[in-house]
């Protein structure tokens, strides 16, 4: 099938969705979640494949990490899509309405945005998150993975079509691209009038090279270079594990913590105990001067380092004068995502989180929890870094746009 007929049939399922009751969707969604679980062995089969040659090709263990599948992970993908399906219906919803002067009575309501795009990684539980959030939110979505994990996604998306049948919701409300050829990526990119919106989800060079190349409006999502700062007054007994966790858990995700910005009143006794505990989970230390003085043997930071997002087992330290000079720090290095401030302070936290300039900045917590699911939010298509038209976790809510409806009773204009 060629790409112009997949988004034809997009275009067509996305109209029929849209008109749905929410009962209709999630059963559909339910059954989606069910045929996953059954589907265990032909999902682990054909990821496999994907995860062996990704292996021989040399995929860093962080990466892998992302692209292999097990049985509790599948197990995962289907509770998320149940819970997508247990959250309230974005659309039809009345945003707010009013009354002018004239008698007109103005009023918004929630609608589908139409035919989602997404461009990913390897990342096969994206197939299922992103098809249960944009059936939830009337919207058909085309899914093109990347050649990593072609397999796992053409399973995943084949179950989840077939378990469509007989639901009500379009079997075409879900397609995932077959060809890894990069032509039809781009072709993809401008496909205007068919795809109303594309979410990239990967590296920098993918995001990059979506925003750069399509004729379609992009929401840039998940580049993550997040830091956490070490106030002089944080509990460090606290900060410790927090960094390690933030750092260690699953250091190939965009919520991975990559930077540590330490008070230098408190560095010279922080650092070392920090710094043991991130090397017994195996974490390469790069660090600026102030930090190579207390840590001799940590590889030297360039200012490149400062930019960039690892995704692996390495942290870049760093040693400020203050507040200011973290916030300042974050700013012009980070990439708006997730960081966050370990202090006692009510109003230094307060500040780090008015001036941060991130989706989400957190106080006393793991970077790790900016996701859809952690939120309450069933799942994400992706975390926004951008500040149109949703920022951070996009879930059902975030698919959707707004139109308005205006009730008259013979009014003209003069």
């Amino acid at each position: 099938m060629s790409l112009l007929e997949i988004c034809k049939k997009a275009r067509a399922a996305s109209v029929a969705l849209a008109k749905l009751s929410n009962e209709t969707k999630d059963k559909a969604l339910c059954r989606m979640a069910n045929a996953l679980e059954a589907n265990v062995d032909k999902i682990l089969a054909a990821n496999k494949e994907d995860a062996e040659a990704a292996k021989k090709g040399g995929m860093k263990p962080a990466m892998l990490d992302r692209l292999a599948l097990d049985k509790r992970k599948i197990e995962n993908m289907a509770r998320c899509v149940r819970e997508v399906s247990g959250l309230p219906d974005p659309v039809g919803e009345i945003v707010k309405t009013w009354t002018r002067p004239n008698g007109l009575i103005i009023g918004q309501i929630r609608v589908p945005i139409g035919v989602v795009g997404v461009i990913y990684e390897s990342r096969p539980d994206v197939t299922s998150d992103s098809s249960a959030i944009c059936i939830k939110s009337g919207n058909a979505v085309i899914l093109r993975g990347g050649s990593d994990a072609i397999n796992s996604n053409l399973a995943i998306g084949s179950v989840l079509r077939e378990s469509l049948a007989g639901t009500g919701v379009p079997e075409d409300a879900v397609q995932v691209i077959g060809s890894t050829d990069r032509s039809i990526a781009e072709e993809f990119m401008q496909m205007r009038g068919y795809v109303d919106v594309l979410i990239p989800r990967g590296g920098a060079d993918l995001i990059r090279a979506v925003v750069e190349k399509a004729k379609v409006p992009v929401i840039e999502t998940g580049l993550g270079n997040c830091h956490i700062y070490v106030e002089e007054d944080a509990d460090l007994e606290k900060a410790v594990p927090i960094i390690v966790n933030a750092k260690c858990q699953r250091p190939g995700t965009c919520n991975a913590t990559e930077k540590l910005l330490v008070h230098q009143n408190i560095a010279k006794h922080f650092l070392p105990v920090t710094v043991a505990a991130l090397r017994k989970e195996g974490v390469e230390i790069r660090g600026d001067d102030q930090t190579l003085k207390i840590i001799p043997d940590a590889k030297p930071a360039t200012d490149q380092d400062w930019y960039t997002e690892y995704s692996d087992l390495i942290i870049g330290v760093k040693v400020v004068k203050n507040l200011d000079e973290a916030i300042a720090h974050i700013n012009k290095y980070g990439t708006k995502h997730s960081d966050a401030i370990l202090t006692r302070d009510f109003e230094k936290a307060l500040r780090f989180i008015r001036e941060v300039d991130s989706a989400a900045v957190y106080w006393n917590a793991s970077t790790r929890f900016t996701d859809g699911n952690q939120f309450g939010l069933g799942a994400e298509i992706g975390i926004s870094t951008q500040k149109l038209h949703a920022r951070g976790p996009m879930s059902a809510q975030h698919l959707t746009t707004t139109k308005y409806f205006i009730f008259g009773s013979g009014q003209t204009r003069t």
